[in-house]
């Protein structure tokens, strides 16, 4: 982690470089990337889920994950937070969900 701390502000490359991306579909390769991500965007969800995209790997997970932590820090629904056209074009849940 204190790695990932190090690279605050610095460009997405160097960064995927030196954390990885979830390419090698580990935790080390992941979760710092993630959480990265996460301090980076803390009040803008679009931005974080974006920029997993644009670094490629496992980009499902590591938007998952930063997803969560900036979602849990921004709500949903409000400015910065989950947005309200991306809560409605979800696929419903099955209906065996309670």
């Amino acid at each position: 982690m204190t790695r990932a701390v190090g690279l605050l502000g610095r460009p997405l490359p160097r960064v995927v470089a030196a954390l990885g991306n979830g390419s090698r579909v580990t935790a080390q390769d992941t979760v710092g990337f993630a959480l990265w991500v996460a301090a980076t965007h803390l009040d803008d969800y679009p931005a974080a889920i974006q920029l997993c995209v644009r670094a490629g790997g496992d980009m499902d997970t590591t938007a998952a994950i930063a997803g969560a932590v900036v979602a849990a820090y921004t709500g949903v629904g409000t400015p910065g937070g989950v947005p309200e056209p991306w809560l409605a074009a979800r696929e419903p849940l099955p209906t065996w969900v309670p």
